[in-house]
């Protein structure tokens, strides 16, 4: 039997993270008879699913250098001494122009740029010098252009022409069976019978955990019944615990990890908030609708995220009292999970029917 073909992923670490999670529901559903996943990672500490990857017979391989331009080095003479690797997949935006530089180098044909977000949040001129140059030498080493969405095409590419566009798809049959089974998982979990608030992501300055405090100190003035529930890791978790701590938040905020329940925490939740910087297509939010939660979320990300379901509304981050005050308000009915299912697969967020696709992508190379 002829062996797999493997295509090797460029991925910073293998966190439950928006990109990471996408690229591993598309993992869990290829046939990995065909089809094997190897990735490269620019860290020696474990990733969140470097064990599953393992098990499903996929590959970590640490590239560790201080610089991007040793890792490029470092990157191609991996790839001049493993010509097994015919396609690379790169998810790392701007850095995409280093690795697949890199893979042009070491003469691999297929070269794959991958774009997961609409801007990369860097606005000293430095930056922009280095924005400009990655962007252009990006389009120019892609030989395939893939994007979550229209405005992330846009950013990476300047054009959604010729690009694939791929949905940040879900198991949406599993998800929405354990939601049916989870409604009550945080009241049992965490002994809670409030009004219970989710935010899900990496606790970096993108994420704005920030705001998120200031919505906390209003609903506590207002001396609503509250918990909300800061659901990641990151950078700035230990200023952030000491702000809850100093703003005497530590019975209404609460920090709970990297975290493996995240379908039946969103099923059990009242909202979801997400009141980022900016994102390109959240996979989380995809996730909230599956589970039926609604979400309120920052107006500097992409409309592309409501579904039309009635769970996805946009607020200003300009403004703390308007999005305490959409809290403060009487839920709205919501969808039937059919509804929600009809709504999910027409749109092309079925994990299953994407992995396909991509299969088909890599096996006509």
């Amino acid at each position: 039997m002829k062996d797999e073909k493997r295509v090797l992923h460029i991925i910073g670490k293998m966190d439950r993270a928006g990109a990471e999670t996408m690229l591993m529901n598309l993992y869990r559903h290829i046939d990995h008879s065909v089809i094997q996943f190897d990735f490269i990672t620019f860290t020696n500490e474990a990733g969140d699913y470097d064990a599953e990857i393992r098990e499903l017979g996929g590959r970590i391989i640490p590239i560790l250098a201080n610089n991007p331009i040793k890792r490029m080095l470092k990157l191609q003479q991996f790839l001049k001494t493993h010509p097994e690797y015919e396609i690379v997949h790169a998810h790392m935006l701007l850095s995409n122009a280093f690795h697949l530089l890199a893979a042009k180098m070491a003469g691999v044909k297929h070269r794959i740029s991958h774009s997961h977000n609409t801007s990369n949040g860097q606005f000293r001129p430095i930056k922009r010098i280095y924005e400009k140059w990655a962007l252009i030498t990006n389009r120019q080493v892609a030989t395939y252009k893939i994007a979550c969405g229209e405005l992330a095409a846009q950013y990476l590419f300047s054009t959604s022409k010729n690009v694939l566009l791929l949905p940040n798809a879900v198991d949406i049959e599993k998800m929405m069976t354990v939601s049916k089974s989870s409604r009550d998982y945080i009241d049992q979990e965490f002994n809670n019978n409030g009004f219970k608030i989710i935010q899900v992501g990496r606790l970096g300055k993108v994420k704005n955990h920030q705001f998120s405090l200031k919505i906390a100190e209003h609903l506590k003035k207002r001396n609503i019944d509250f918990t909300l529930y800061i659901v990641g890791q990151g950078p700035l978790e230990s200023s952030l615990k000491q702000q809850v701590r100093d703003k005497l938040l530590a019975d209404n905020v609460k920090f709970l990890g990297v975290r493996s329940d995240i379908t039946e925490l969103m099923a059990s939740a009242d909202y979801m908030i997400m009141p980022s910087l900016h994102e390109g297509f959240p996979v989380v939010l995809v996730e909230s609708q599956t589970a039926g939660l609604k979400s309120i979320v920052s107006n500097n990300i992409s409309a592309e995220v409501d579904l039309g379901l009635g769970l996805v509304d946009f607020l200003s981050i300009d403004s703390t009292d308007a999005w305490v005050n959409y809290l403060s308000e009487s839920r709205n009915s919501l969808p039937t999970n059919d509804e929600i299912l009809d709504t999910l697969k027409s749109n092309g967020f079925d994990a299953t029917t994407n992995a396909q696709q991509l299969m088909q992508i890599y096996l006509s190379f």
